[in-house]
C-alpha cells in the first residue's frame, strides 16, 4: 500500500489583518513540521502566509486557484491547480484535504467550513472562528441540544489546532 502524506487545508482570507497573517503562517509551519501537506486556495493574504510558513519548514504546498492563470498563485505554492471555477473551487480545497483548519476570513472561509462538514472532513476552528462556534455551542447546550458538533474542534493555540487536525485526519485516513 502506498503511504501518502496527510493533507491539511488552511482556509483563510486573501485579505487579512496582520494577526491573522501571523497565525496562518505559524499554522503552515506547524503543519509542515508534522510532515503534512498544506492545501490552500493558492492566492495571497493568509493563504500565502500559510504556504510561506510551510515552505520555511521545507513543507509541500498545494494551491487550488479559482481561475485559469498559473501566475495568480502565490510564490510559495509548489503544486498549482487551476480550476476556472471561481468560488466553487472551495469545494476542491476541502475535498483535497483530510482535515481543515479555519483561521480568519468571512463568508468564503465560512463556505469552506460548511462544505468540509458536509463532506465529513474534520474542521478545527481557531481565533475568531473558535469564538463564533463557542457561542453557537453554548447556545445549543443551553437549549438542551448537542453541545459539540461531531467533526468540529475548537483550538486556542496554533499547536493545538494542528495537533487536532492531524489527529482527526489520521483517524479518517485509516
Amino acid at each position: 500500500m502506498i503511504q501518502r502524506p496527510i493533507a491539511i487545508a488552511v482556509c483563510a482570507p486573501g485579505e487579512a489583518a496582520p494577526e491573522v497573517i501571523a497565525i496562518a503562517e505559524a499554522i503552515g509551519a506547524e503543519i509542515a513540521r508534522a510532515g503534512c501537506v498544506v492545501v490552500t486556495g493558492g492566492l495571497g493574504g493568509a493563504m500565502e502566509a500559510a504556504c510561506r510558513g510551510a515552505k520555511a519548514q521545507n513543507g509541500t504546498t498545494i494551491g487550488i486557484l479559482p481561475g485559469y492563470d498559473h501566475a495568480a498563485a502565490n510564490p510559495s505554492v509548489d503544486h498549482i491547480i487551476c480550476t476556472g471555477l471561481g468560488q466553487a473551487r472551495n469545494t476542491l480545497v476541502v475535498a483535497t484535504a483530510h482535515a481543515v483548519i479555519a483561521v480568519g476570513g468571512g463568508v468564503g472561509t465560512l463556505s469552506e467550513i460548511a462544505l468540509a462538514l458536509r463532506l465529513g472532513r474534520p474542521v478545527v476552528a481557531i481565533g475568531e472562528w473558535a469564538a463564533v462556534f463557542m457561542e453557537q455551542i453554548a447556545a445549543e447546550a443551553l437549549a438542551g441540544g448537542s453541545p459539540v458538533p461531531g467533526t468540529l474542534y475548537l483550538a486556542e493555540t496554533v499547536e493545538s489546532a494542528v495537533e487536532a487536525a492531524v489527529s482527526a485526519a489520521s483517524i479518517t485516513t485509516e
